[in-house]
């Protein structure tokens, strides 16, 4: 049923604890689970320095976040941060990035939700990976359009058992892995050019695993007092992410060794199956598999969820068709933001590699770093709950190591955002000659 007076604005229904849930559900997905493989590939035990540097960038990036979305607490996040305090293209190419960002990420989460999935059934190489990710994305937008307090509470439910899941390995490998010895652990640097590379491309690639800050500020407009529940989930979501991420290259390291961990990456997909199977005990594999299926779908939830936010704000600022702005009256659900984020998330999951999805994924990640830094550089005193210099380290930080991803993902990256920008330049040239069509024919 229509209504004469549709809401305009989402509802506040978020509180601090529900925030921080789906701040950890968005961040503990294809990266710990998937891609943390890759990056052992690249780096092997250094991939620990690789997370606590990434981890202190990340904890210094996500202030800037913090400090703009409690003084702009709307769904959009970066794209309404960009316009408020850059400029309407910057904004717009701050909220393109995470589009195609989340997008990815999404599509990664999709992969690797069907790779533990068919894997468990023993059905690896089967060939149905691309569907089972495909059905995946079709039932998580079902549940966004239920409403956010279904995909809250759906999302409790889900990080309980993968939050379980990784507490498990952690404790119990550590165990194993003091009394029955730890692999070697090279965490020693030659300063080679090749291992300083090595080294800084996971870096960035790990910079992803921690970035939950954006995605709860693409929510602000939906949290109950931002000024309070904001920092606090924030806070608590980094924290507990590079505790988790840390034990758990420690163990899989300790346990099978770098090699066997990149392997169960590349032949699976499924790497923390292949550290839990080598603990012997009975039940361990599949309790893995449970939170990594739970942590899959639960990235999936909240990147349709974030993505359809975008979508809603693109099309409040006309840079997007003003249908994506349609709210459901019962709960304000953006239904056909929602609708179209799930079709655009199952084009990406063709691709069906979960290497190139995440690979774009990071290089949006570090370029919504730079857009934050540049907004948050803007802030008055009166608005600036940190140091300007932190902002300064955030910005120094992130901008080189984009370029230490491989040359043809932050090259497909940049033709990304060209083509977002000939999208954003043709479609208000459109929308101009439709509103000079409309004058006239009512003059």
């Amino acid at each position: 049923m229509l209504s004469e007076n549709p809401p305009t604005q989402l509802k506040r229904e978020l509180g601090w604890f529900g925030t921080a849930v789906m701040g950890l559900a968005s961040a503990i997905g294809a990266g710990i689970f998937v891609n943390i493989g890759n990056v052992v590939d690249i780096s092997g035990s250094a991939a620990i320095i690789a997370l606590v540097v990434a981890g202190i960038l990340a904890t210094v990036n996500s202030l800037n976040i913090i400090q703009l979305a409690i003084n702009h607490p709307v769904s959009g996040g970066i794209y309404e941060y960009g316009y408020k305090y850059l400029a309407p293209w910057l904004g717009f190419i701050g909220g393109w990035i995470y589009f195609f960002n989340r997008t990815a990420i999404a599509a990664t989460a999709a992969l690797g939700f069907s790779g533990y999935l068919l894997s468990s059934l023993g059905l690896t190489g089967s060939g149905i990976s691309v569907i089972v990710a495909e059905i995946a994305v079709l039932v998580a937008n079902l549940i966004v359009l239920g409403g956010i307090q279904r995909a809250k509470n759906l999302t409790v439910a889900i990080t309980s058992i993968t939050i379980g899941s990784l507490f498990f390995l952690i404790f119990v490998g550590l165990y194993i892995c003091f009394n029955h010895g730890f692999k070697p652990l090279n965490l020693s640097i030659n300063y080679s050019s090749d291992e300083i590379i090595g080294l800084l491309q996971s870096v960035a690639l790990t910079f992803a695993f921690y970035n939950s800050a954006d995605r709860i500020a693409m929510v602000g407009e939906e949290i109950i007092d931002p000024r309070k529940n904001i920092p606090k989930a924030v806070i608590l979501v980094i924290s507990l992410i590079m505790l988790i991420y840390i034990g758990v290259v420690v163990v899989g390291l300790g346990s099978i060794g770098a090699e066997a961990l990149a392997e169960g990456t590349t032949v699976q997909s499924a790497p923390l199956r292949v550290v839990a199977e080598s603990f012997n005990i009975p039940g361990a594999s599949n309790l893995l598999v449970a939170g990594a299926i739970t942590a899959m779908f639960g990235g999936l939830l909240m990147s349709t969820l974030g993505i359809s936010r975008l979508l809603l704000a693109f099309g409040r600022r006309g840079d997007m068709p003003n249908f994506l702005t349609n709210l459901r009256e019962s709960d304000s659900t953006p239904d056909l933001a929602v609708i179209t984020a799930g079709i655009i998330i199952g084009i990406f999951v063709l691709t069906g590699d979960v290497k190139t999805t995440w690979a774009l994924g990071t290089f949006g990640a570090l370029c919504k770093s730079i857009i934050f830094c540049l907004a948050a550089l803007q802030l008055s005193q009166q608005e600036r709950l940190y140091p300007r210099w932190l902002t300064w380290l955030s910005l120094w930080s992130s901008l080189p190591l984009v370029f230490f991803l491989e040359w043809h993902y932050w090259l497909t990256g940049i033709g990304l955002i060209g083509i977002g920008l000939l999208w954003r330049f043709t479609f208000l040239q459109i929308s101009r000659g439709k509103n000079t069509q409309l004058t006239l024919k009512d003059e």
